[in-house]
């Protein structure tokens, strides 16, 4: 059945359109509503070209219905009432405060209820066609939904990710994090399977919430893409707030029990058992574009990473074909605002012809535990790695102003310089509000800016911001 929608005043290469005169032959045809793919579509109607988007989910994209957007509510939630119970023995009566899930729950959909009715109204306003169901490819630029099949001069994937196949027994019991941000209770004991951002952030939350939290991660480090140190300071924070972090065991099956569920176990000290009411994967994401039959269009694609594309963003072996965000095989990691970036020169390419290159310098990723952990730039084994001489601050900042204040007795930072000129190479922050302040340090590193030029910065005071002088 046709799903394909447009508005009945629409104007489309300035013919009036109506919802049954809808054609199957478009100039452009995106593939997902999130980021990227919202920022290709409306980027390439603008300039005059019929274009389509397909998504077989609700649209809006990831972050803002299932990630960072629902996310950092609850985070918000986390912050509260870490910071009132900090600040007990300082004046605040912290033992009413308490997180009622289910009422935190209802305003967290306040923020995603609306989004796919308004996203989707946004693409018609602006005389794009929507489809609703799985796009797959049957030619180089030609897409089968269900029983449309749309022919295109090109096609963008930006379809998202989804959580990684864990290849495990019972793999089926254990709840996305998709899935965690609509529980409507939260039970007693939740386990989070894997050490990445995601186990942490809602492992944060669930603890705070009351839940007695499990993290098990395979290797010895968690959160490999962030300084080892800040790592290392930011797990004993979260197994001060009793958190059981176990490292070096490997999940190999889930099973049902009596009480809920077992998950078993194995570690150099042999196999062991663990028991839950909730299991959550939090192993990693994917590029949800397994099922597209790419191999049908000639794409060549990698499973864990994404269409292979080139220095513009187009498919290597399909030039009709582009890709952005988290469904591309790019030098960018896999964040909302690469996304929404990635899509604005995909577009720009597929318009104008490939004249631009993505410049991924200097960009911060965050992770929303409390404290928070950020960083940007190069990381010390990365810096040598690339010849730089370089020196390195760091400092515990628990003892400062900014960490004080709010009782945040875990906090720190790292920043690393070059001796030669002076420009900053890598940060990396772990306390309140970093994930703020590590963007001066990315205009810095993005911009070329020395050290000296920030510290000639006349900040505001007293701001987490006005430490970064003391900083590098």
């Amino acid at each position: 059945m046709r799903d394909g929608r447009r508005p009945a005043a629409s104007t489309l290469g300035g013919q009036s359109a109506s919802v049954k005169d809808v054609t199957t032959k478009y100039d452009v045809v995106v593939i997902g509503t999130g980021a990227a793919a919202s920022t290709v579509a409306m980027r390439c109607r603008k300039a005059g070209k019929r274009v389509a988007v397909v998504d077989s989910r609700p649209f809006g994209g990831t972050c803002a219905l299932r990630g960072c957007d629902p996310k950092k509510v609850l985070v918000g939630a986390a912050e509260v009432l870490d910071w009132t119970r900090r600040m007990e023995k300082n004046g605040i009566r912290a033992d009413q405060v308490q997180i009622d899930w289910s009422r935190l729950m209802q305003f967290k959909r306040s923020f995603t209820e609306s989004v796919p009715k308004n996203s989707e109204e946004s693409f018609v306003r602006s005389g794009v066609a929507t489809f609703h169901g799985r796009a797959r490819f049957v030619g180089r630029t030609s897409l089968q939904v269900d029983d449309d099949v749309l022919e295109a001069a090109n096609v963008v994937v930006a379809a998202g990710s989804k959580p990684a196949d864990l290849k495990i027994r019972g793999a089926e019991l254990a709840v996305t994090s998709e899935q965690f941000l609509e529980l409507e209770h939260l039970p007693e004991r939740v386990l989070f399977i894997g050490g990445g951002y995601i186990s942490f952030e809602f492992a944060h939350i669930a603890a705070r919430a009351g839940a007695r939290v499990t993290i098990l991660h395979r290797g010895q480090r968690p959160l490999e893409r962030f300084d080892p140190d800040l790592v290392d300071r930011l797990v004993s924070r979260t197994r001060d707030l009793g958190v059981d972090v176990r490292l070096g065991l490997e999940v190999s099956g889930i099973t049902r029990s009596s009480s809920g569920v077992k998950i078993q176990v194995h570690g150099d000290t042999g196999d062991h058992d663990f028991d839950s009411d909730l299991v959550v994967h939090g192993a990693g994401r994917v590029p949800e574009i397994d099922d597209m039959r790419l191999n049908e269009a000639g794409i060549e694609w990698d499973p864990d990473r994404g269409v292979k594309v080139n220095e513009y963003l187009q498919s290597v072996s399909n030039p009709g074909v582009y890709a952005a965000g988290d469904a591309a095989a790019s030098a960018g990691p896999p964040l909302t605002p690469v996304a929404t970036y990635e899509g604005k020169i995909a577009a720009e390419n597929l318009l104008k012809g490939n004249q631009r290159k993505p410049n991924y310098d200097g960009i911060p990723t965050v992770v929303f535990t409390v404290p928070q952990l950020a960083s940007v730039g190069l990381q010390e084994g990365a810096a040598r790695d690339r010849g730089f001489a370089f020196r390195v601050n760091q400092e515990d900042t628990s003892s400062w102003y900014s960490s004080r204040r709010v009782a945040e007795r875990y906090s720190g930072f790292k920043t690393l310089i070059d001796q030669q000129t002076g420009r900053i190479l890598g940060a990396h922050l772990l306390g309140p509000d970093a994930a703020e302040t590590i963007n001066i340090f990315a205009l810095a590193i993005r911009n070329g800016l020395t050290s000296t030029d920030l510290k000639d910065v006349i900040y505001t005071y007293p701001t987490v911001t006005s430490d970064v002088p003391y900083m590098i």
